[in-house]
């Protein structure tokens, strides 16, 4: 039977304003009822008039939703109320004022005891919901079969062979506990090769298909990272199955072909088709675009002379795209891990991304919250300099680039493409996901999205229960004892850090002093941690662990990763509004039920946790809540239409990556708040922009004047462009390490900050040199480093061509990018000259 804790005259405050209530405390729900004051439209009440009932408002706020409570007690004799302030993983924010310590006290316990100490998945609401009524009908855990799905995409054993055919390896998980029971294939790849290519990538998350282009044939697989390691390990076993991955394809009657003449008459064809007359269906290519496709294409044109015309789609530029800063991707090497040797794998390329690990994009929205905590008692906006400071915007705009080059490499270059991260679950599934979301209009409806978050997010094995921790933590319940406990409370104060400071001192502690024991190093984060680890199985140390060990919350592996993926859908939403059936509040509704903890839809990590616990069977889907309600979602300007010859109908799309805003909706803001200070900057550049059009004049010798064209813009370097690729390698590059780029120089882990590739390159050579470690460290090579030695050292520039492995296309510097320090190397012959 549920128990009901009832405290009266509670005062709640939000956004600034107070409400008198009542406070109810249930199993699964904090309660607040207060009256709502109904406007009496300037009627005058008589004395014979019967007075109406007063009308109750019920706010609920789930458990599992909380990500920070903290209780200030006051004594009686301070004259100030005890508090109770609550902050929502939703972003809401409220603040609950009790008539004493003892109220406060006894809520603060009641709440804790069944938000943190749980123990058990079990015991969430999940377990014990009863749907509505309109929910019974509804069975959300069978609305994605990957047999239906792949058959949509053209893989059955009943139709023609496009190369690709499903696996049952996996089918009892045996193979890869992490990745789904059925596994689509290259058909010319046999089970016995998959077998032994399991071990050489991390946790045998080999590649596997996730998309096949319904109309050229081009594939999107993904995998974990390799296990290259110090000594250059290689897989023939892994090198055969991504060929086949790359090979797969079944011959498309317009690809590679030139494009008929715009005059000629011809059916409307496919988009593909459409889009090799130009890369963008919107327009003409962006500044980031072009250099994208130029630094992917370069090595076709270093070594010979250019082609006299590109036709899009008739040279095929299959891609390995490696999501992580490139420094991030060498540092793995240090634990056997790291990224694909070229030399092994000619008939591709590998492009490295700027997407940050978990940590950062934490720290990232911990930074936005700083920025809007002090919403339940104030009215002030938020904290610009924070927004700013956040780098969230540019996280997000990241996520959208890498997605949008994918999208463009299989919808326009008609190229194959393999995605991995480290584990393959975190940045994978985004870039993943969003890629597939801009190619095919399915995905953009209502029952293709959640066919799309089912296969890519939840049956690939990204880790929800890592990642939002639903049992919470200790450490998010706070009680503060000092001076300020008893004083009014102001915008930007404390909060209880100084308390979180000192628990924060004593766990850096404990980790130095027990760093082999330390839970949070078990490798589960996709961290691109370079600290090695004991035990180099952290699965089956899990599985020796207790339940509640295992689905206990670790702080340290939770990150907004399915956040940013929402983020950017809205912000794809928001450019294109007639291409998505559903609104935007359909993606914040499933923000929030992430976190709530009433489905079991997003409970545990991977498929394989779901069918031991049988989740299917004791919970409801989250999918039965929106199916329900399905009109609620509908978006109303909503166009099903696809017609590749109509601009705003075409099957592709992508993002604008310059009209990247605030989803303020999310975090409980007006659109206003979030977004002035960009609305500002765009008026500023738009009347720069406007100036500088306008055409300049120059005196003459004869004292007149004459109009001068406005300077044409410098081409985006990499310290100055927005573009999230950081480094292309080929095979060549491995053969021919003295070629190298002046273009791709400038790398680093986090930003652009000048030289900051070379710097931490060079401190990672050094540590390595120092464990003697380093033969074969780059490349898979078997030559060592040279002994220091009295010769003097070289400089920045220099020491980034001997080190570097990535190709590098021949490309004048900006005056940007002298001024960041970058030394200028001249060009001869379109090769580099030192």
């Amino acid at each position: 039977m549920m128990q009901v804790k009832i405290i009266p005259d509670v005062e709640a405050i939000r956004f600034g304003d107070k409400y008198s209530g009542e406070l109810r405390l249930t199993d699964h729900h904090i309660i607040f009822i207060h009256p709502v004051t109904s406007p009496t439209n300037g009627a005058v009440s008589t004395p014979d008039a019967t007075p109406s009932p007063p009308k109750y408002r019920e706010s609920y706020t789930a458990y599992p939703i909380i990500s920070q409570c903290i209780f200030r007690p006051c004594p009686s004799i301070t004259g100030r109320p005890s508090s109770i302030r609550l902050r929502g993983r939703d972003f809401s924010l409220i603040n609950f004022l009790f008539p004493n310590e003892a109220a406060g006290r006894e809520a603060f316990d009641y709440i804790r005891a069944r938000t943190c100490r749980l123990g058990s998945i079990e015991k969430l609401y999940a377990f014990s919901y009863q749907p509505l009524k309109t929910e019974k009908p509804l069975n959300g855990w069978i609305l994605y079969d990957p047999r239906i799905e792949f058959r949509r995409q053209g893989i059955s054993t009943k139709s023609v062979d496009r190369g690709w055919r499903v696996s049952l390896i996996n089918k009892d998980y045996a193979f890869s506990p992490t990745y789904p029971a059925l596994l689509v294939v290259p058909s010319k790849i046999s089970d016995n090769v998959i077998k032994y290519a399991g071990p050489y990538r991390s946790r045998a998350r080999i590649p596997v298909l996730t998309y096949l282009h319904s109309l050229n044939n081009c594939s999107i697989t993904r995998s974990s990272q390799p296990l290259v390691g110090f000594r250059g390990n290689r897989s023939i076993q892994d090198e055969k199955l991504v060929s086949a991955c790359f090979s797969a394809s079944a011959t498309v009657e317009f690809n590679g072909l030139e494009i008929s003449a715009p005059e000629t008459a011809e059916p409307s064809p496919a988009s593909s088709q459409v889009d090799l007359r130009g890369p963008s269906p919107e327009g003409e290519m962006t500044g980031t675009e072009r250099f994208e496709d130029e630094l992917i294409a370069g090595s076709e044109t270093s070594n010979g002379s250019q082609a006299a015309k590109r036709i899009y789609g008739a040279q095929q530029r299959n891609l390995i795209v490696d999501a992580r800063p490139t420094i991030n991707a060498l540092a793995m090497q240090v634990v056997g891990k790291g990224s694909e040797n070229m030399e092994y794998y000619p008939f591709a390329k590998k492009a490295f991304l700027n997407i940050d690990n978990i940590h950062v994009m934490r720290e990232s929205l911990n930074t936005v919250i700083e920025a809007i905590k002090d919403g339940d008692i104030s009215k002030l906006p938020p904290n610009r300099e924070l927004l700013i400071k956040s780098n969230w915007l540019k996280h997000i705009r990241g996520i959208l680039d890498g997605s949008a080059l994918i999208a463009r490499q299989v919808g326009i270059n008609h190229s194959h493409v393999l995605i991995h991260c480290s584990d393959g679950w975190d940045r994978t599934s985004q870039l993943s996901a969003l890629s597939q979301l801009m190619l095919d209009p399915f995905y953009r409806t209502i029952d293709g999205f959640i066919v799309l978050v089912e296969k890519d997010w939840l049956s690939f094995g990204h880790m929800f229960q890592q990642r939002s921790g639903p049992l919470s933590h200790e450490k998010w319940f706070v009680v503060e004892r000092d001076g300020m406990a008893g004083s009014v409370m102001q915008p930007g104060e404390s909060d209880g850090r100084a308390g979180e400071a000192f628990e924060n001192a004593i766990a850096g502690a404990r980790r130095f002093f027990h760093r082999n024991r330390n839970q949070d190093t078990s490798g589960e984060a996709d961290g691109d941690s370079p600290i090695p680890t004991p035990d180099e199985n952290p699965q089956a140390k899990r599985s020796s662990e207790s339940p509640a060990a295992t689905e206990a919350t670790r702080p340290n592996e939770i990150s907004p990763v399915f956040h940013q993926f929402l983020d950017a859908t809205w912000q794809l939403l928001r450019q294109h509004p007639t291409r998505f059936e559903f609104n935007e509040r359909f993606l914040r509704r499933l923000l929030y039920h992430l976190h709530a903890g009433q489905y079991g839809t997003f409970l545990y990590n991977c498929e394989k946790q779901r069918m031991d616990t049988n989740v299917r069977e004791r919970t409801r889907s989250v999918w039965d809540y929106f199916l329900s309600r399905r009109q609620e979602f509908l978006n109303t300007d909503y166009d099903a239409t696809v017609d590749d010859r109509q601009s705003g109908r075409e099957r592709l799309l992508f993002p604008k990556l310059g009209d990247v805003r605030w989803w303020a909706q999310c975090f409980g803001r007006s659109d206003s708040e979030m977004n002035e200070y960009l609305d500002q900057a765009a008026a500023y550049e738009e009347r720069i922009g406007s100036y500088a059009m306008t055409p300049t004049e120059s005196p003459r010798k004869d004292g007149s004047r004459s109009p001068q064209p406005p300077p044409s813009p410098n081409p985006p370097g990499l310290s100055t462009s927005r573009s999230v690729l950081t480094a292309v390698e080929t095979a060549h590059d491995a053969l021919t390490p003295g070629l190298k780029n002046s273009a791709t120089l400038k790398h680093s882990s986090s930003a652009d900050t000048p030289g900051a590739f070379a710097m931490n390159l060079s401190k990672l050579r050094e540590g390595v040199t120092s464990l003697d470690l380093s033969r074969g460290f780059f490349g898979g090579t078997d030559r060592g480093y040279p002994a220091k030695t009295d010769s003097p050292p070289k400089t920045v520039g220099e020491q980034e061509l001997a080190d570097m492995q990535t190709h590098l296309i021949p490309r004048s510097f900006s005056h940007e990018e002298e001024a960041n320090g970058t030394p200028k190397i001249p060009l001869d012959n379109d090769k580099l000259s030192i």
